[in-house]
């Protein structure tokens, strides 16, 4: 789950984090007001709430001197869809915007805060390059991405973030304020059970003071059930409609660019079946997990889901039962196809508990539904019917 760029800058400045002054706005009124409530007169940063980087070079970040400009563009943001090199050609609405400070920047860094997984570790990225593409400075300067790896027993040491500091260039004043800010970063990803925590750029204004000019923070969907208060600052209208109406009904769903839907019970498995379709020249419309305790309606309403996408042209069910029954799956499919009124092939795969009682369920519900004993086979099915 991710967060928009002003609230994850509450989030991070309650421990402890300096930011610039901003209020968020819905209205074209409202960002006036905001303005006029964040300082008497210009400049300000008017900035488009989405969740894509990139919005400064798609026209979703501006500069503005006078209360007629902040107007002018938020009439302009609001409403439309920014298009950026992370949205693809759909873009994102802009609901939301947040009017910032227009601080004077004496310096951009870079930081942030992520898990290693081949560290087993929550590990510090830093770099004296704020303000660019961190992947651009990685390929052309490594030298320059510098990191740190957090001891879970211990957690952030003063000495890590002065060590980072002084690595990235920062005078003595500036390392002082950069214990503050890593040590505030690392309390917000442990409590908060992040994700990703990104800081691009950490400016140094030209009084002096060390702030988060801007703010990227993901956390972990698995957690969110401890941190409520978080899970309610979920935007939907940021999120493939699929993907949220998945979310809500408590399956993995990730929406995709081909033409096979998937229907699959565990993760590996679900990654797997993609991986036999492309193999076989197919394209996979969705990665869809039911998950070990799936019921007959949750199932039906998987299958639905699949079904939204105008692109699929085949759906290819991969079930081995275990915990999930194959006639449970069966029952599920049946019901599905019955409500839908489906006519696109449908190629199931189904082995484990049950799997006889589930096979002659849909032999005998005189649908037209093919069924496959192998996994090979019935990609080979899938791949043949969708085209």
């Amino acid at each position: 789950m991710n967060l928009h760029e002003y609230q994850a800058k509450v989030l991070l400045s309650q421990f402890g984090v300096a930011v610039p002054g901003g209020i968020k706005a819905t209205s074209q009124q409202g960002a006036v007001e905001a303005a006029k409530a964040v300082r008497e007169k210009g400049p300000w940063v008017v900035k488009a709430q989405v969740h894509a980087g990139g919005r400064g070079k798609a026209g979703g970040v501006k500069f503005v001197r006078t209360i007629q400009d902040v107007e002018e563009v938020a009439g302009r943001l609001l409403g439309s869809t920014l298009v950026t090199k992370q949205t693809g050609s759909q873009g994102v609405p802009v609901h939301i915007l947040l009017i910032q400070d227009g601080v004077d920047i004496a310096k951009e860094y870079y930081l942030s805060c992520l898990v290693d997984r081949a560290k087993k570790r929550i590990v510090f990225i830093g770099s004296s390059e704020g303000g660019m593409d961190i992947e651009e400075v990685a390929a052309k300067t490594p030298e320059k991405i510098l990191t740190v790896a957090i001891d879970p027993i211990v957690g952030i040491q003063p000495y890590q973030c002065r060590q980072l500091g002084f690595q990235m260039g920062m005078s003595k004043e500036e390392v002082s304020q950069m214990v503050k800010i890593m040590t505030g970063v690392y309390n917000t990803f442990v409590h908060k059970d992040c994700s990703l925590i990104e800081i691009n750029p950490l400016i140094l204004e030209k009084s002096g003071q060390l702030m988060a000019l801007d703010a990227k923070i993901s956390l972990d969907d698995n957690a969110l059930y401890r941190n409520l208060d978080v899970a309610e600052l979920r935007d939907p209208t940021q999120e493939d409609e699929r993907e949220h109406i998945a979310h809500e009904i408590g399956l993995n769903y990730v929406a995709l660019d081909g033409s096979i839907g998937c229907m699959v019970n565990g993760a590996g498995l679900a990654m797997a079946t993609m991986d036999v379709i492309k193999l076989h020249g197919g394209d996979p419309a969705n990665f869809l997990d039911v998950g070990g305790g799936a019921t007959a309606d949750r199932v039906a309403r998987a299958f639905k889901l699949i079904l939204s996408s105008d692109k699929v042209k085949a759906i290819l069910v991969n079930i081995f039962g275990g915990i999930v029954r194959c006639d449970t799956i069966a029952e599920g499919i049946i019901t599905a196809v019955k409500e839908v009124g489906l006519t696109l092939p449908v190629v199931v795969r189904l082995q484990g508990t049950n799997v006889e009682a589930g096979r002659e369920m849909l032999a005998q519900s005189g649908m037209n539904i093919m069924t496959a004993d192998d996994l090979t086979d019935a990609a080979k099915m899938a791949v043949a019917a969708a085209a």
